[in-house]
C-alpha cells in the first residue's frame, strides 16, 4: 500500500533519471509537477496550513466568506462534481450545457486530486506507528511533499472557483450611452465615455460597430449606440451599467465652479436571431375538409389543416392549397411566424426592463462611479477599496479599466458564491 501511495505521489513529480515508475490511474494536472525538495520548502506544512486556515477562516457561522477551503467550500465542490457529471451523460446536451462544462471541467479535475491526496494523507496518519526508521523517514517525506501540493491544489481550486461566472454570458452586447443630467458637459462626458468604451474593445481585440450618434455642435453626444462582439465580452461590459458621474470646470465656465453631470450606460445581451423549433408532440394536428368557394374538391377532401401549438395554446389554419401536405407546411410556417413574433415582443420587453434598473433616473445621487477632475480620481461605488488615480489614462480605455472592471467582478462573485455556500448549507440541514 505504500508503493502504490508512493508511485501516486511521483505522479505529480517530474522523472529525473533513467527509472520510471508505475503511474497511478488518473493522469495529474501538469502546474503540480515539481520535484519533492522544491514542494517543501515552498509550501508549509499539513500542520501549519491548518492553523494558518484556523486563523483566516473565523467564525464558521456562515457569515464570513472563507478564505481557504473549509467544509462549506466542498460541500459547493461537490455539488459542481455531481452536476458535472450529470451534464456528462446526458442524453441531450446544449451548447449552454458545454460552455457550462468548460468553465467547472478544471474545478472538477482539481477537486478530484485534492479528493486523493487527502485519502493519501489519511492512510500515512493511520501507519504512524510503523517501526522502522527509514520507512518513517519516507513517510515524512511524503508527508510534507503532499501537504505541499495540497496547499497549492487548495490556492488554485479557490482561485477557479472564484472566476468562474455562474451566469449566462453571451458572445454579442449592445453598450449604449446617454448624456444625463448636466446639459452640454453631460454630452461631453457622455463622448468621452463612448470613446472609452470604443478604446476598451480595442484594447480587448473585440470587433465593435457604432451604430448610432446624436452629435452635438460643441463635440459631444445625446445618445449613441454600439455593438460589440467578443469574448467575454458581456462578462466585462455588463458591471460598466449604470449611471457614471463626472465632477470637473467646464471649459464654459468662467468662475471655476466644479459642475457635476451625468450619464448612462446600458449593457444588453444581443440574443442570436429569433429560431424557433417546432416539436411534433407539442403539435395537435387537425384535418377538415375545406370551406367556401372551390368545387366538388372542397366538399370531399379533408385537405384544410388546423395546428394548434398546445404548451402556448396558438392555433393556426390553412386551406389555400388542393394538397393536406401543402398546407400542413404552410400552417407550420404561419405557427412559426407567430411564436417568432411573440418572442421577439418578450425580448424586447425584457431589454427595456433590464435598461431601466440599469441607469434608473441619471440623477446625480444614482451612480455608480465617480470620475472627479479637480483631486485625478476614480472612485467605483459599489466595491471598498475602488478608489484609483491617473484619470486621463483611465479614459483611454486600457489596463486601468481593466483593472477596475476586475476588481468589481471579484467582488460581485465573492458575494454571489457566498450566496451560493449558504444555500447549500441551508439545504444540508
Amino acid at each position: 500500500m505504500f508503493l502504490r501511495r508512493f508511485c501516486c505521489l511521483r505522479s505529480f513529480l517530474p522523472v529525473t533519471g533513467p527509472r520510471v515508475l508505475a503511474r497511478c490511474s488518473f493522469e495529474p494536472h501538469q502546474k503540480y509537477s515539481r520535484s519533492i525538495s522544491t514542494v517543501i520548502t515552498r509550501f508549509p506544512t499539513l500542520s501549519q496550513q491548518n492553523a494558518s486556515n484556523n486563523q483566516q477562516s473565523g467564525s464558521k457561522n456562515g457569515d464570513t466568506f472563507p478564505s481557504s477551503i473549509d467544509d462549506r467550500i466542498l460541500r459547493y465542490l461537490e455539488s459542481l462534481r455531481t452536476e458535472y457529471y450529470a451534464l456528462k451523460v446526458a442524453d441531450k446536451v446544449e451548447d449552454k450545457d458545454c460552455r457550462r462544462m468548460m468553465a467547472m471541467s478544471q474545478v472538477v479535475e482539481m477537486y478530484e486530486q485534492r479528493k486523493i491526496i487527502v485519502d493519501n494523507l489519511s492512510s500515512l496518519n493511520e501507519m504512524s506507528s510503523e517501526k522502522d526508521d527509514d520507512m518513517l523517514q519516507l513517510m515524512r517525506e511524503e508527508k510534507e511533499a503532499y501537504s505541499g501540493i495540497l496547499a497549492r491544489l487548495d490556492s488554485e481550486i479557490m482561485h477557479c472557483i472564484m472566476e468562474m461566472d455562474e451566469e449566462q454570458d453571451y458572445s454579442s452586447l449592445v453598450l449604449e450611452v446617454a448624456a444625463g443630467v448636466g446639459g452640454q458637459e453631460a454630452m461631453l462626458f457622455a463622448r468621452e465615455l463612448l470613446d472609452m468604451y470604443a478604446c476598451f474593445a480595442d484594447y480587448k481585440e473585440w470587433e465593435i460597430e457604432v451604430y448610432q450618434t446624436e452629435d452635438t455642435e460643441l463635440g459631444g453626444i445625446r445618445h449613441a449606440f454600439m455593438i460589440i462582439n467578443g469574448r467575454d465580452a458581456y462578462k466585462f461590459l455588463k458591471f460598466e451599467a449604470g449611471v457614471h458621474r463626472v465632477q470637473r470646470v467646464p471649459s464654459t465656465e468662467k468662475s471655476g465652479r466644479i459642475h457635476t453631470s451625468t450619464a448612462t450606460v446600458s449593457v444588453i445581451p444581443r440574443l442570436d436571431d429569433a429560431s424557433i423549433e417546432l416539436n411534433e408532440k407539442d403539435l395537435k394536428i387537425e384535418t377538415k375538409r375545406a370551406s367556401g368557394a372551390g368545387g366538388q374538391h372542397v366538399n370531399t377532401t379533408d385537405s384544410a389543416v388546423r395546428i394548434v401549438h398546445l404548451p402556448t395554446g396558438i392555433s393556426v389554419e390553412c386551406q389555400t392549397e388542393r394538397s393536406q401536405i401543402k398546407n400542413k407546411e404552410i400552417a407550420k410556417q404561419k405557427l412559426i411566424a407567430k411564436l417568432t413574433q411573440i418572442q421577439m415582443d418578450s425580448r424586447m420587453n425584457t431589454t427595456q426592463s433590464m435598461k431601466k434598473s440599469q441607469v434608473g433616473t441619471s440623477l446625480r445621487n444614482e451612480k455608480i462611479r465617480t470620475y472627479n477632475y479637480n483631486q485625478d480620481r476614480i472612485t467605483d461605488h459599489r466595491i471598498e477599496g475602488g478608489t484609483t488615480h491617473n484619470l486621463k489614462g483611465f479614459l483611454q480605455g486600457n489596463d486601468q479599466l481593466e483593472g477596475m472592471i476586475r476588481n468589481v467582478q471579484y467582488q460581485h462573485r465573492k458575494k454571489q458564491l457566498m450566496e451560493i455556500i449558504n444555500r447549500n448549507v441551508e439545504t444540508c440541514k
